[in-house]
């Protein structure tokens, strides 16, 4: 089994993004490594790279990949939001020995639209070429699609460290039908690896049921969480540990053992308003049979 784990952050977001997960899985006793994106090095106040709006989730990826090839191990891939989706694109190149999704945005093929995903969007959506430009939210957008779950006093600080995204990337995932190179695409069958996506029920962005959909498309793979008290910024909201805990328990069982959980819509039965349709919750960590692993705080 690897101790090390590689951590990649989401859209607007930096390697601080992972400051309290770093610090609690490195006291758990792995080795920790904190990826940033091309063109993200920026000072929030100052003008971004001017290379960052034309940047794709292809270039994203091909640096990671120039990362992982400098560590000894293939890694535990850890990937928040958009670093979720880049970390399913590096898990089907074979480069990890297990993947980590929180609140991950979804590959092409998965339906991820909303009203609250359309909401959270809309002031960058409705700028014409912004495909092609870096793109930033304003401050009560980010607070309605990420930091809604965090105390008032929090999320003017947790606004100040955002940084602009790639125009091209919100495009590539947001619109792949309309992606000539399919830049979002992966191939499930080529992520062999065990797969865990940790979906929030308050998530505005990435919508819980978007969560579990990415799960199922990993389902020869995966194990599911959700957390009925959290939201986009689950690395950081109160009891994040919690979720964290859950996480490292995860990682010992199945990395330890080598084996891929199975996942199975039919190992879940009944329903639950507050979550995906045919899904159940309770107060403790279910694992029918191997399988789905659905948490409720």
């Amino acid at each position: 089994m690897t101790d090390t784990i590689f951590m990649i952050h989401g859209m607007w977001g930096g390697p601080w993004c992972w400051e309290h997960y770093r610090r609690f899985f490195e006291r758990a006793g792995y080795r920790c490594v904190v990826a940033s994106l091309p063109y993200h090095g920026s000072p929030p106040t100052a003008d971004p790279d001017p290379r960052l709006g034309s940047a794709s989730l292809i270039d994203y990826v091909a640096a990671l990949e120039s990362e992982l090839a400098q560590l000894d191990t293939r890694p535990i891939l850890m990937g928040h939001s958009m670093g979720g989706l880049l970390g399913q694109m590096l898990a089907a190149r074979g480069l990890c020995s297990a993947l980590v999704l929180l609140t991950p945005a979804a590959p092409a093929g998965v339906v991820a639209v909303t009203p609250s995903v359309i909401r959270s969007f809309w002031s960058i959506q409705r700028s014409w070429g912004f495909w092609r430009k870096p793109a930033r939210l304003g401050f009560r957008d980010a607070v309605y699609a990420l930091l809604h779950r965090l105390p008032q006093g929090q999320q003017a600080d947790a606004y100040e460290r955002l940084v602009a995204e790639s125009g091209r990337v919100i495009f590539e995932i947001g619109y792949w039908p309309l992606d000539s190179a399919r830049a979002s695409r992966v191939a499930a069958s080529r992520v062999r690896c065990p797969v865990l996506v940790v979906g929030a029920n308050a998530d505005r962005i990435v919508p819980v049921s978007v969560a579990w959909r990415v799960a199922r498309k990993y389902r020869h793979v995966a194990s599911f969480m959700a957390f009925a008290n959290h939201a986009h910024w689950i690395l950081v909201e109160p009891g994040w540990e919690e979720v964290a805990e859950h996480v490292e328990n995860w990682l010992a069982r199945h990395c330890g053992s080598g084996r891929a959980a199975s996942f199975s819509v039919d190992d879940v039965v009944g329903e639950s308003s507050d979550g995906p349709a045919g899904t159940s919750y309770s107060r403790r960590c279910l694992r029918p049979r191997g399988g789905m692993c659905l948490h409720r705080d």
